[in-house]
């Protein structure tokens, strides 16, 4: 019957039972959507293969796998009849395959593990082989070592029992039996390396293996010997033995070392890392055990000293409390023993009122022109200078500011001097500086001379100086009293070594000594930025000797002296007591009045600036604690800041700026300043500007560039000035114009309502009695009902009976109406004034 005998006719249901689908050594494939495939499958011997390299094995030593494995396929199944024998013959079919298949893969873990276990036999032998050979290598290498030990013993034996007399018939024979012995007994393998057979090419072991690199590099007795010579033998020899003491010295030092006490420096509060460093410790270590004791910190955060102590003691070491004070430098109680002081030349201080002379005296002393660079002939900076006499003596001379702004300044020159001139203008008399310089010296202790200048000039009456004086308590030698005057002329420059003579008096009486064989101190007179050099410090030597290269301390600021200026511009290596320098090589402009102390390493100088500037950063921080009370008074407040920032070209000009226009302040306006500092303005100046539309005034500074295009795109404004006078009347004009026009109000009558009726549709009328003063048309009025005020307004129609009037005076009734108010009852009161505006002055 065909294959188209089964299938089912169009229209009839196919028959049931199993229907054969697929013909003997074929597999049907279903897919989706009811898709099929018959494929033919192929059933395909296994090819074993064999190791790379080697031939294929004869069958007697590599026979093939079990018959099972190679059994003939079965031949074809007779085509079946029906569907049940189909059925029958694919399950039949399938086994037979599943078979085979387990057969075959049993028969190649059988070959392999046949190969592997001829491998493992084959690596055996090989090593077998390679230790007998090393065995037999270091057999000969030691009976070879015993051979010479005994032959050279016996050498040894028989040139001991030889005469001295036979020595060299001795030496003939021993030669001779040498040589035949070497003929005898050849040693050629002894520096002759053994060449070994090649080993046969190893077959490439499996991954499971292992790496044979382990055999490569083995070391034996053999391979030691016959590598080098005798001395290079020697030398390994001698680098086993260094080898082997080296590890014994390590066991040794292996054990427990004995731990390191440390006196530990703790001040008043310390971190947990500076604890460690000093301690030695690691920094997680004291962390640890803090936890421990309940303390949740970092490494970073400051701890107390009870609680340092806790921990250097738990860590064995022993502590050594000091004072946080302690850090800084003392000087009161470093004194100079009598014995090294040495005379030092005298620091003279002049002073006076502005414009009476001071830098014109100075100038005619030194013969130079100093006052033609300051800006219209008005000092702005202390400058100190130092004139050698006719005795070859010298006196430092430092010159302050007569400016009222310059007190706190004139203050510092007061304290570090030795002597005070007092310079007065014999046509001018006492000013009020002048009194403010006596208050000074005074408050200093310092001996003082009264210098009466321009005795040249036509009205000069130098006795009504002395007179004046006398209000002050100053006696002068002429009126009875112990203080020096001299009548000098700095134009005609008349009398000035009297002056001279004078200082030199007085600084032998004061006998003033110092010691120069010490470490330098003094005091910073100026100091200012300089664009190319840095930070500049004019420093009054006052102990000691600064020497280039000293590491120093100025205030809050640390650094190292590069270089050293004095007055004439000339490099100095080093400066004595009095002697005033110019200093480079700070870290920062330090503040006029701070000392210079010379410390003994950079890291005690950074120590102490560092303790220095925490101490100003506290007291600036707590210098005005915050209440709630304070906090709400200040937002209450309704005085209006004028915000500055000022820059300046010296730290002394700065101050005496700040505090010149802190004095214009008021209660309406104040000065608030921005930043003040030192130097040339730049673009972060320009930028704190900005930020609140302050402007900048520059003191004999200058914008850079970048500064000046960032102000003119954020629009903010310069002022450059030279002289103080101006500087501070510009603030005063425009802290006045801030505030706007002043306005006065003038009352210009009173009057009562007594009655109200209506004018118009909207508006209301108020019948007025004068009480006093006079009431005007168009005026401003102030409506009050029980001294409360009602309603601001003016008057916008005034009559007396039906006839309009300008005005109406005290004693008479009229009639008003007020602009934009209705609020009007019987019993009020009607206050008229008048305002008037005038500029503001403060």
């Amino acid at each position: 019957m065909s294959d188209t005998s089964d299938k089912p006719k169009l229209g009839t249901r196919a028959p049931l039972g199993l229907k054969r689908t697929v013909e003997t050594g074929q597999v049907k494939q279903s897919f989706s959507h009811g898709r099929s495939n018959t494929v033919v499958v192929e059933v395909k011997k296994r090819r074993i293969l064999g190791k790379p390299g080697e031939t294929e094995a004869p069958k007697v030593e590599a026979p093939a796998p079990a018959p099972v494995a190679k059994a003939p396929p079965p031949p074809p199944a007779p085509k079946p009849t029906r569907p049940v024998n189909d059925a029958e013959s694919r399950k039949e079919l399938q086994e037979r395959l599943l078979r085979e298949a387990e057969e075959a893969r049993m028969a190649a873990l059988q070959e392999t593990r046949r190969r592997e276990d001829r491998q493992a036999a084959q690596q055996s032998e090989e090593e077998k082989r390679r230790a007998e050979e090393n065995r037999k290598a270091e057999e000969e290498a030691r009976q070879r070592a015993e051979q010479e030990a005994r032959d050279a013993a016996k050498r040894a034996a028989e040139e001991a029992d030889r005469p001295a007399a036979a020595a060299e018939p001795a030496a003939s024979a021993v030669g001779a039996e040498e040589e035949e012995r070497r003929t005898t007994h050849p040693k050629p393998q002894r520096f002759t390396p053994v060449k070994r057979p090649e080993p046969p090419a190893r077959p490439a072991r499996s991954t499971r293996g292992g790496d044979d690199r382990r055999q490569s590099g083995k070391l034996t007795v053999s391979r030691a010997l016959n590598e080098g010579e005798g001395a290079a033998r020697a030398r390994s020899l001698a680098a086993l033995k260094r080898a082997r003491e080296k590890e014994r010295r390590h066991h040794q030092q292996a054990g427990p070392q004995a731990k390191q006490v440390r006196d530990v420096v703790v001040p008043d509060a310390i971190t947990v890392q500076e604890l460690a460093n000093r301690m030695a410790e690691k920094g997680a270590d004291l962390v640890k055990s803090l936890f421990k004791m309940g303390m949740a910190v970092t490494v970073n955060q400051t701890i107390d000293q009870d609680t340092a102590e806790l921990l250097v003691t738990e860590f064995g070491h022993n502590i050594k409390r000091v004072s946080e004070s302690d850090i800084d430098i003392q000087t009161e109680a470093d004194v100079d023993a009598p014995e090294t002081l040495e005379a030092r030349p005298p620091v003279v201080t002049i002073m006076g009122h502005v414009d009476h002379g001071k830098t014109s005296l100075l100038d005619a002393i030194r013969g130079a022109n100093v006052q033609s660079g300051e800006a219209g002939g008005i000092t702005q900076h202390i400058g100190a200078y130092q004139v050698a006499l006719k005795d070859k003596s010298k006196i430092t001379f430092l010159d302050t500011p007569g400016h009222e702004a310059f007190t706190e300044m004139r203050a510092r020159g007061a304290d570090v001097t030795d002597v005070v001139v007092l310079v007065v203008a014999a046509d001018d008399g006492l000013k009020p500086q002048t009194v403010e310089a006596i208050n000074h010296t005074k408050a200093a202790g310092v001996p003082m001379i009264v210098a009466i200048n321009k005795i040249d000039k036509d009205g000069a009456r130098p006795q009504r100086v002395r007179e004046e004086l006398l209000q002050h308590e100053i006696v002068v030698e002429e009126l009875g009293g112990d203080v020096q005057d001299v009548e000098v002329s700095a134009l005609k420059k008349t009398n000035l070594d009297g002056l001279l003579d004078a200082i030199a008096l007085q600084a032998e009486i004061l006998e003033l000594k110092a010691n120069p064989n010490r470490a330098a101190e003094g005091a910073v007179v100026e100091a200012k930025l300089d664009k190319g050099r840095g930070p500049l410090a004019t420093v009054l030597v006052q102990r000691g000797t600064l020497k280039v290269g000293d590491v120093i301390v100025v205030g809050a600021v640390s650094g190292k002296v590069r270089a050293m200026i004095d007055d004439h511009g000339r490099q100095v290596k080093e400066a004595g007591p009095s002697v005033p320098v110019e200093v480079l090589g700070l870290g920062g402009v330090p503040s006029a009045g701070d000392t210079l102390t010379v410390v003994e390493n950079e890291a005690r100088a950074r120590e102490v600036a560092a303790y220095r500037q925490g101490v100003m950063d506290r007291k600036r921080t707590t210098s005005a604690p915050v209440s709630l009370e304070n906090m709400f008074a200040s937002k209450a407040s309704t005085t209006v800041e004028f915000p500055l920032v000022v820059k300046a070209d010296v730290q002394g000009s700065a101050e005496a700026i700040v505090n010149a226009l802190n004095r214009i302040s008021t209660d309406e306006i104040k000065v608030r300043i921005l930043h003040s500092g030192v130097g040339g303005i730049t673009e972060s100046d320009v930028t704190l500007a900005s930020a609140s539309g302050a402007p900048i005034i520059g003191f004999n500074v200058r914008p850079n560039a970048k500064a000046r295009e960032i102000a003119e795109r954020n629009k903010v404004e310069f002022r450059y000035y030279d002289v103080i006078y101006h500087l501070t009347d510009w603030v005063r004009e425009a802290m006045a114009g801030e505030l706007g026009p002043e306005i006065i109000e003038t009352v210009v009558g009173r009057a009562e309502v007594r009655e109200v009726f209506p004018a118009g549709k909207k508006d209301k009328a108020a019948g007025l009695l004068v009480l006093e003063g006079v009431i005007r048309k168009g005026l401003n009025a102030r409506l009050t009902r029980e001294d409360v005020i009602v309603s601001k307004t003016t008057i916008a129609s005034l009559r007396r009976f039906k006839d309009d009037v300008a005005q109406v005076i005290a004693g008479l009734e009229c009639g008003v109406v007020l602009a934009d108010t209705n609020d009007i009852k019987a019993g009020d009161t009607l206050e008229v004034f008048e305002v008037e505006e005038r500029a503001r002055t403060l």
